[in-house]
């Protein structure tokens, strides 16, 4: 009973053909026309490995493969399949892949379960398009609010509603709820996007908490002018203000230490042009710890920095909420079984933190819910570059097979 990597390979390199920016990485953004194209392939998967084929109400794509008492709760593999902007062909799908693999060894191998076993693919856990990360899984325990599909918008101003209709969702966030306890556990496989396990020279890493998120949207409003004939005195500048808030931002996480740390990954300027006074600046924070003390002392120094620009600035300032997911800890009772068939698979095994968030996270509200990490080559990610050798996938894959089997039983 094994899997088979050259289904496997085939899969990864099928997804990765499904992107907007070819030769130039993958970027498969949430309800976009590649999204749907791979949300297609997905579904023929998962129907030839025997699977019955659903979406709940925000578009999440499941296969569910029955147990002997379909009563019982299913055991869920799952992860995602966006990307970032000219992301890589792993990170998410490496998970998604697992899941079908894994349904396909136990349909070849006639293997029962009592428990139903559901298989995952969520395609917005990036955030990439509308800045809502996770939002398939907080759909699923129910911390995704109606007014957040009109008031989230895209860089072109697309409501998330009016995307969502165009790939032709039967919106229903009350259907897509879950209960605590309706799931069994929850399993996800992704790639590492870090060095530790390749340094280290183990085979697997098995997730013992992952850090908690607190991800916001600042916006600096100023006067635009013309570049020549304004006068520097009087200027009100929105990108030299903004330019003060991100090196504070990088300062602050800098003095806090431990595994703290803060980002502006995303920045808009308007006019955005070379001639002309930025009236509008946009950009993204990113605040990350594994203890929530430390992520709220973050966001209060980093908004008390905020309050210091203003009143110093001729500008206004607005703040938006965005995400915030608090640290969770993973299952302790499942990642024993984990340990136990590493050991039995002969595989060497790392009890590490995820820095970076994951459905699992989400999923810890509604299940029992774990990561398994396989090694990163030189712990790239969220780039073209990003790699993962197909053997260390293939050695994920055989440790959840094997958990999965015995947790369903």
């Amino acid at each position: 009973m094994k899997i088979n990597m050259e289904r496997v390979k085939r899969d990864i390199n099928n997804l990765a053909s499904f992107s907007s920016t070819p030769g130039r990485g993958v970027t498969r953004l949430a309800f976009s026309k590649e999204d749907v194209q791979a949300k297609g392939y997905l579904m023929a998967q998962m129907e030839a490995a025997g699977l019955d084929v659903y979406q709940d109400g925000y578009g999440s794509l499941f296969g569910r493969r029955e147990g002997t008492d379909p009563e019982l709760p299913p055991v869920m593999i799952g992860s995602h399949y966006d990307t970032g902007i000219g992301g890589g062909p792993f990170d998410g799908v490496a998970g998604v892949i697992a899941g079908i693999e894994i349904a396909r060894v136990l349909k070849e191998n006639n293997i029962s379960h009592r428990h139903p076993i559901e298989i995952a693919a969520f395609n917005d856990e990036e955030g990439a398009r509308f800045g809502n990360a996770m939002s398939n899984t907080r759909a699923m325990v129910g911390l995704l609010k109606e007014e957040e599909l009109d008031s989230t918008k895209d860089i072109k101003g697309k409501p998330l509603r009016e995307a969502m209709q165009e790939c032709g969702i039967k919106i229903d966030l009350e259907s897509a709820k879950r209960e605590k306890g309706s799931i069994k556990s929850f399993f996800e496989l992704h790639i590492e996007q870090g060095p530790v396990l390749e340094e280290s020279g183990k085979d697997v890493g098995i997730v013992d908490s992952i850090v908690g998120l607190d991800r916001f949207e600042v916006r600096f409003k100023g006067l635009s002018g013309h570049a020549g004939t304004t006068p520097m005195i009087g200027r009100k500048d929105a990108l030299v203000s903004a330019s003060k808030f991100i090196v504070a931002v990088n300062e602050i996480a800098r003095e806090m230490g431990n595994d703290a740390v803060a980002t502006v990954g995303e920045m808009s300027i308007y006019p955005n042009a070379s001639n002309v006074i930025p009236q509008l600046v946009k950009l993204s924070v990113d605040i990350r710890a594994t203890e929530a003390e430390v992520i709220n002392r973050m966001s209060e120094m980093i908004h008390k920095e905020l309050e210091k620009i203003g009143y110093a600035d001729p500008v206004e300032i607005d703040v938006r909420r965005g995400v915030y997911i608090p640290p969770v800890k993973m299952s302790e009772e499942n990642a024993e079984l984990l340990k136990e068939k590493a050991t039995e698979l002969g595989l060497e095994y790392h009890i590490m933190n995820s820095g970076a968030a994951h459905d699992a996270m989400v999923m810890a509200a509604l299940a029992p819910s774990n990561i398994v990490f396989v090694p990163s080559v030189g712990g790239v990610s969220h780039r073209p570059e990003e790699w993962t050798e197909y053997e260390d996938l293939g050695n994920g894959m055989e440790l959840i097979l094997h958990a999965i089997i015995q947790i369903s039983k």
